[in-house]
């Protein structure tokens, strides 16, 4: 009772905020939703039925301007690794099923420092940061357990992709969940593993969902949540997220009943914008997955719990997906990394005061052929593009999303510079490159500045024999490089 009315003093001045109400490490839940659009979810579009999702943005911090990259891969070895992804090598598309390339082996991940400080770790669902060899996958990189997949596009039933199973218990293939929807199955482990947790040990569960991402699939009783919606694969989308913000429910639930809540910090985040070629939603925000643009980097996102002094409020502070790994090893007590491109946000997230961060790098990718953008930096208001900015550059509303494929940006037609002031133009309709050249000029040397850090793209085209799944019994594994 002392350490906790003491800590409940504390926390006022900001000198307890690395334990939770308990007087105890605070248990982490980091929830990432795969290809979820800024207008995919309840509380940015009324039209989407996410009550749980929202009831927690709403009593929690709202992150008004969360960055991640525009693809899947960079932006989850962002959060482990705490480095921007053209220094790791993982800057160009995505991690392929038969490319001999992970997240560097010499780099601490997330999991790893909190393991240093006592924690339980545990991640259920998509990794994605590489398989090749079993010292690159979740259980090698500090994850106590793994119930998931390492690649992309599986199916929600049969949990294949690319013709072959990708499924997995730790190391052991899962050939017993077929037929088994992956939201409610990921929920059940997750809900399990809560359930099991020896309450006097701090807990980090990494909660990776498959949903949104397509192939466009969900259980009949949530499309029929929307029979307003006519475009068939838009209806079964927001039927995904709604089954989504139930297994959301349910993990908070149990929490709940395992009395674990008021000691637990969470944090949801999409992974990158919606994907209009596969009915997500980004609007008003300009373009969507694959592009430098607002919405396929500005992450719907927030945190609620253990901590936070000011809840219901918005969190207008900069933020990018690297800052994730000082900032938790910060909110679970421990002495946050300075050597990385994160910054320890957690002084100003658990008090809702400004952030320190005033620039962010979007991406820079050297490939000739840069699928998703080739570089961008935001310096304070402003926002410069460089090059090309990705595949879909409009503005798409949900029910245009079937003609999205036909609003290409050309690599051809795209000026070098693009230039927006976000603070009065955060959907980016006004090209100011041509009136502000002194701006263009500062933020185009701050960015070479940055460039000069990168590595190449870590992106074989060749694909590696050795990576056939049917050398390992017709199941995706590790051990080919």
């Amino acid at each position: 009772m002392f350490v906790q009315l003491l800590c409940t003093v504390l926390v006022i001045i900001n000198l307890c905020d690395d334990v939770s109400a308990a007087g105890r490490p605070r248990h982490i839940v980091f929830i990432v939703a795969d290809d979820l659009g800024w207008n995919d979810i309840g509380f940015h579009n009324p039209d989407i039925i996410t009550p749980n999702i929202d009831k927690l943005a709403r009593e929690g911090l709202l992150l008004n301007h969360h960055y991640v990259q525009p693809l899947c891969s960079p932006s989850r070895a962002a959060f482990m690794s705490g480095y921007y992804p053209f220094k790791t090598g993982l800057q160009h598309e995505v991690i392929l099923n038969n490319q001999p390339v992970c997240l560097p082996l010499n780099i601490t991940t997330l999991p790893q420092k909190l393991k240093e400080l006592g924690y339980a770790t545990h991640m259920v669902g998509k990794w994605h940061n590489g398989f090749c060899s079993w010292n690159c996958t979740p259980t090698y990189r500090g994850f106590d357990s793994f119930f998931g997949y390492y690649n992309a596009l599986e199916d929600y039933y049969t949990h294949v992709t690319g013709g072959f199973l990708d499924y997995r218990n730790n190391t052991s293939p899962v050939t017993t969940d077929n037929g088994t929807y992956s939201t409610l199955r990921f929920t059940d482990v997750a809900t399990d593993i809560i359930e099991r947790h020896n309450q006097s040990q701090p807990l980090f569960l990494y909660l990776a969902y498959q949903a949104v991402h397509e192939p466009i699939e969900v259980p009949a009783k949530y499309e029929a949540m929307y029979p307003n919606i006519k475009t068939e694969n838009r209806r079964k989308f927001s039927g995904m997220v709604s089954a989504l913000d139930e297994a959301v429910g349910n993990v908070t639930e149990t929490l709940k009943q395992r009395g674990l809540m008021d000691d637990t910090l969470i944090l949801f985040t999409a992974d990158n914008g919606g994907a209009v070629d596969a009915y997500g939603n980004n609007y008003p925000l300009r373009g969507g997955k694959f592009t430098l643009y607002e919405g396929g980097t500005r992450a719907v996102g927030f945190m609620y719990g253990s901590g936070l002094q000011k809840t219901g409020t918005v969190f207008d502070g900069m933020i990018h997906a690297v800052d994730w790994l000082p900032t938790l090893t910060a909110a679970a007590g421990g002495t946050p990394v300075s050597d990385r491109d994160g910054i320890n946000l957690w002084p100003s997230l658990s008090t809702a005061s400004p952030s320190p961060r005033t620039e962010v790098v979007y991406n820079y990718d050297s490939h000739p052929q840069p699928m998703q953008g080739h570089a961008a930096i935001r310096v304070g208001d402003y926002k410069l593009i460089d090059g090309y900015p990705g595949l879909y550059p409009g503005w798409y509303k949900p029910e245009q999303v079937t003609s999205s494929l036909n609003t290409r940006f050309s690599r051809d037609s795209a000026n070098q510079y693009q230039l927006f002031n976000l603070k009065d133009d955060p959907n980016e309709r006004n090209d100011l490159s041509n009136s502000r050249p002194d701006m263009v000029k500062k933020l185009a040397a701050r960015l070479a500045w940055y460039e000069k850090q990168a590595v190449p793209p870590n992106f074989p085209e060749t694909p590696n024999d050795l990576s056939n799944p049917a050398l390992y019994g017709n199941v995706w594994s590790p051990g080919w490089c």
